[in-house]
């Protein structure tokens, strides 16, 4: 089994393309489990980042590689992108890099706005959903609860990101700069009812802000503000929500950005913090309107100490190295296991035809426990060969010694409570790459 992630973000592509990637890649991730290419998928895409983790079967490089070929060919399919382009674009993380990589990202160091939390929870809700569309694979799961683990670990361990920011956050100190009056006087208006919405509105109370609209092109607005306060706004009343709004924030990535036209004369603030544009960039162009995009957050972000982010990553290293020590255990039980299975299936048919051939003799039982203790004298030596190549670091070793002499199938779905030694005598009874991240 090998972990790989291809990921294209603010830090080395536009955020449009960005965009345009997140749109390639829906039902990437459920395809290629349901066609046998990976065993296990899961897509992390947010307002700056796509992440696309995949486990191959087996341990062959090629193969590897061809999953993340045909990853990316469907990717640049489905958005429309030179597949060379989308190629080039995203760096590719495999086998140790997949890991740091995301405690890196579930941190907040690779973020916008360095330490902000909302990563976490999109991570989290990234994890869900592929639990929920049956492609979480087991060992994928364990990576992304380490992540969870780790990112909590950050956060008590380190001041990074204790002052809250966040990119709604500094998107607002923007928004609040440049806005007439303070906030309990603004009327703000949100477009979408997903998690940034909600943040949004989160964000919006805490500064005071009372007068708070809520649209959404699918219709759940009244659902949204139900739960999370504010007032629906109807596509008939947009146009009214428009002009009473002195603040309006984008959230929703709906499938066209609302055009310039469609804002009413007058002063205001559109914040657009979609990925795919809520706004038409030439809304910047309209009188007395001032345009923040994510960008301008990304600008504005201020940085986190040197000593904050330090101390963060050595936290990730360190659980970079513990995961992949626990992944090399994990995968040395199951090759105990299977070495024990396929050891005592050989013993069990060969105790067999002697039965088939000589019946009861009366010293049965005395020949089955001595062929057991023969076998379990021999399976003592692998055993604890294996865990010192495993506490070495060098349980891949083993496995690949494995799968050649014995053929056997490492890494198989089944449980690793008999990844011990046996029991006691009982009773008869070539395609081009994408880019490799640095």
């Amino acid at each position: 089994m090998v972990l790989f992630c291809l990921v294209a973000s603010h830090r080395s592509v536009d955020l449009n393309t960005v965009a345009r990637l997140s749109t390639g890649a829906l039902g990437v991730a459920e395809d290629a489990v349901a066609g046998g290419a990976l065993t296990g998928a899961i897509t992390l895409s947010t307002c700056n980042r796509l992440e696309f983790y995949g486990e191959v079967p087996g341990e062959d490089v090629r193969d590897v590689h061809r999953a993340q070929q045909a990853v990316l060919d469907r990717i640049a399919q489905q958005s429309g992108l030179d597949e060379r382009f989308v190629l080039e674009t995203m760096d590719a993380y495999e086998g140790e890099g997949v890991p740091r990589h995301l405690f890196t990202v579930v941190s907040g160091l690779e973020s916008a706005v360095v330490g902000e939390r909302e990563i976490t929870g999109q991570v989290r809700r990234a994890l869900n959903q592929a639990r929920q569309s049956g492609t979480a694979s087991s060992h994928l799961v364990q990576l992304f609860e380490a992540a969870a683990r780790t990112a909590r670990e950050v956060g008590t361990r380190t001041t990074l990101g204790e002052r809250g920011r966040s990119i709604v956050s500094v998107a607002l100190d923007l928004a609040d700069d440049i806005t007439p009056g303070r906030w309990p006087e603004r009327h703000a208006l949100v477009f979408g009812t997903g998690a940034y919405a909600g943040a949004t509105m989160a964000a919006l109370r805490d500064r005071g802000c009372a007068d708070i609209e809520v649209y959404s092109g699918s219709g759940r607005a009244q659902q949204f503000t139900d739960q999370r306060g504010g007032s629906p706004v109807a596509e008939a009343g947009l146009p009214a929500a428009l002009r009473r709004a002195d603040v309006v924030i984008g959230c929703s990535g709906g499938s066209a950005p609302m055009p310039a036209a469609a804002f009413p004369v007058g002063p205001r603030t559109v914040v657009d913090l979609a990925l795919a544009r809520d706004f038409d960039p030439a809304v910047a162009d309209l009188p007395d309107v001032e345009l923040i995009t994510l960008e301008s957050v990304r600008v504005a972000a201020p940085e986190e100490t040197l000593e904050s982010v330090s101390a963060a990553r050595e936290i990730v290293d360190q659980a970079a190295r513990r995961f992949e020590t626990e992944r090399s255990a994990r995968g040395m039980d199951e090759a105990i296991v299977a070495l024990r299975k396929h050891t005592m299936a050989v013993l069990d048919a060969e105790l067999e035809k002697v039965r088939t051939h000589h019946g009861c003799t009366g010293a049965e039982e005395q020949i089955e426990m001595a062929m057991r203790r023969m076998v379990r004298s021999l399976l003592h030596t692998p055993t604890v060969r294996a865990r010192q190549l495993a506490a070495e670091g060098r349980a891949d070793e083993y496995i690949t010694g494995l799968q050649a002499l014995y053929g056997l199938e490492v890494g198989s779905p089944q449980t690793a409570t008999d990844a011990q030694e046996p029991p006691a005598e009982r009773s008869p009874s070539d395609t081009p790459r994408p880019r490799a991240a640095g």
